[in-house]
């Protein structure tokens, strides 16, 4: 890599660093583990960067992330997150612009298993078709909607107060 491909990766790192790692967070539920995830996927795209830089570097980095992600997820199933129930204390109203509803809708997000946020996270956060998160994932279509159905029925019974679960079709 010659000195001109390193200053444009670096520019392209510094520049997308923000975005990129805030879907590694909505991917995993997890800042040390987005810090694993966006590093790793990084790591993978370097060696092609000299392809890559004319084309769409962030694109490219977007998928290994996903196909990472659901990697980790394959390898880590076994170990299942489990939400408990129980004394969660309700706070009035927010004064502050939904920091409520965006709290909640974390938490729940992260009470879902990995391939459904995943879906979760490609369909509504990166508004992406179905047709794009199967070829995201190497999964079918319909893998995805049976995907999205469950996360959002999940989400409805973990969020019954919010009406931001509302599908647009």
């Amino acid at each position: 890599m010659d000195e001109d491909d390193r200053a444009r990766l670096a520019e392209f790192v510094a520049s997308r660093t923000p975005a990129l790692m805030r879907v590694a967070y909505l991917l995993t539920g997890d800042r040390h583990t987005a810090e694993d995830l966006f590093q790793s996927a990084l790591a993978r795209t370097i060696p092609k960067w000299r392809d890559l830089r004319h084309t769409d570097p962030e694109g490219y980095l977007r998928a290994v992330m996903y196909r990472e992600q659901v990697s980790w997820w394959r390898r880590l199933r076994r170990y299942r997150e489990t939400l408990l129930t129980g004394a969660a204390e309700r706070a009035g109203p927010d004064p502050f612009g939904g920091t409520d509803v965006r709290l909640a809708m974390r938490a729940a997000l992260r009470a879902l298993p990995a391939a459904q946020r995943t879906v979760v996270v490609l369909r509504y956060y990166e508004d992406l078709t179905e047709t794009q998160v199967a070829a995201a994932l190497g999964c079918s279509v319909g893998t995805v909607r049976s995907r999205t159905h469950r996360a959002v029925a999940r989400l409805r019974q973990l969020l019954p107060d919010i009406e931001l679960l509302e599908v647009r079709r």
